[in-house]
């Protein structure tokens, strides 16, 4: 790693080539009056996670995205910065740079390459023909005013350090560390007079369950369900429906990751909050009961195979003490009950998550409230502008992250050119 010549300076300074980074160092490239532009990556190469997102397919964005699909920040303020850069505009720039799109059945969009460096290449490419060079690895350990600019510093002895105009925090969070997201960002901004949610928490992470669940038993499993979250009198909170993993730990899959961030954040506040899975979404107790009882001859194990995958029906009448040979009209009331229940709201013993290392994204960050919101722009640092996943804004699973970054990317970038 050569260190930067001493004195070194560049009109702005972008900390982190991930996506909202590079969409910021292209709009800036692109806003006319941008000067030297540097994107400083900490890991050994850039775009770590755009790499490994949807599977190595990198799902760009969703057909549809509005602020209803995120949490964190006000939802107002999340649709302001959506609507400057929304998702046709986000297919025309993709265009642009080469990369077409394909919409799946669910309303991700991916690209027609099914390859995720097809992403990351046109990115590099085009924020290198806007005139944005990318250095790597740069890790940045300070940045520090310095009269009406910045100091940007690595580590002793590293790289050295240079002076820029203005600067974008594109760090992202803490969610898969290996990528060079830390949480590091996160000091930087304190240290330039920000705060931070009072909590941090991974979100879109796959949850642990206790050692004896019979779930656990179901690994490689994948049904659709329904997840609530509930409190501990029992009152629903939030759900989603959608594709449930069993695994050798507990459960993933997207369901899972959609509402792990809101069953995390509902147990801090009520410890007693925990969630409950319906293998068949639509159906109540009551109307799983009612089929059960109106079922004739036919056994419990016909009955729940027709719609459930044989390994789960077998496994939720074992768990609630039924034959699955036994017609459960004849049952005794209280055990069809219990396998009505076990089928349509059965309660998941959760033990925890599998952190920041398998997160997708980060919960919490730097507070919107904080920020112009045209601009990017710090309200505490004139200068500094912050975009991505540092910002305390979450998506769901199924690109809208993605579409974060582009949004507010273009507008940090944007606004931070042209000052």
């Amino acid at each position: 790693m050569k260190p930067l010549p001493e004195n070194d300076t560049c009109d702005l300074a972008i900390v982190g080539a991930g996506a909202a980074g590079l969409m910021a160092g292209i709009w800036a490239g692109r806003s006319g009056r941008h000067g030297r532009i540097l994107v400083l990556e900490s890991a050994r190469k850039p775009g770590a996670k755009i790499l490994v997102a949807g599977g190595g397919r990198c799902n760009v964005t969703h057909e549809t995205v509005d602020e209803g699909a995120f949490a964190g920040s006000t939802s107002p303020a999340i649709r302001k910065v959506l609507r400057r850069f929304d998702v046709p505009r986000t297919i025309a720039f993709f265009r642009e740079m080469g990369v077409e799109l394909k919409r799946e059945e669910t309303g991700k969009l991916f690209p027609t390459t099914d390859s995720a460096r097809t992403v990351l290449e046109a990115l590099l490419k085009t924020a290198a023909d806007a005139g944005a060079v990318v250095m790597h690895p740069r890790r940045v350990e300070s940045v520090a005013r310095n009269g009406d600019g910045f100091v940007i510093s690595g580590a002793p002895g590293a790289w050295g350090s240079i002076s820029a105009g203005r600067v974008i925090l594109a760090t992202g969070g803490m969610s898969l560390p290996k990528s060079g997201s830390d949480g590091h960002g996160y000091a930087i901004a304190r240290g330039l007079g920000h705060t931070t949610t009072p909590q941090l928490f991974p979100g879109l992470v796959p949850l642990t369950l206790e050692a004896g669940s019979f779930v656990r038993s179901l690994s490689g499993l994948s049904a659709p369900g329904t997840l609530e979250v509930r409190t501990a009198s029992g009152a629903r909170m939030t759900s989603f429906t959608g594709a449930i993993l069993c695994t050798h730990f507990g459960l993933s899959g997207p369901a899972v990751l959609d509402i792990s961030r809101y069953f995390i954040d509902a147990q801090r506040e009520d410890p007693g909050a925990h969630l409950v899975v319906n293998w068949l979404p639509g159906e109540t107790t009551e109307s799983v009961d009612t089929m059960l009882r109106d079922a004739g001859r036919r056994s419990a194990g016909g009955i729940l195979r027709g719609r459930l995958p044989e390994r789960l029906a077998r496994a939720l009448c074992q768990e609630a003490g039924v034959d699955p040979a036994a017609a459960p009209g004849s049952l005794p009331r209280e055990r069809r009950r219990a396998l009505a229940g076990s089928i349509a709201a059965m309660p998941l013993p959760v033990t925890g998550n599998r952190g920041f290392t398998y997160a997708e994204v980060t919960a919490g960050g730097v507070p919107l409230s904080e920020l112009h919101l045209d601009t990017m722009e710090s309200r505490r640092c004139p200068g500094l502008h912050l975009c991505g996943e540092i910002c305390d804004v979450d998506g769901r699973i199924g690109g809208f992250n993605f579409q974060w970054a582009w949004a507010s990317g273009y507008v940090a970038g944007t606004e931070a050119g042209n000052a």
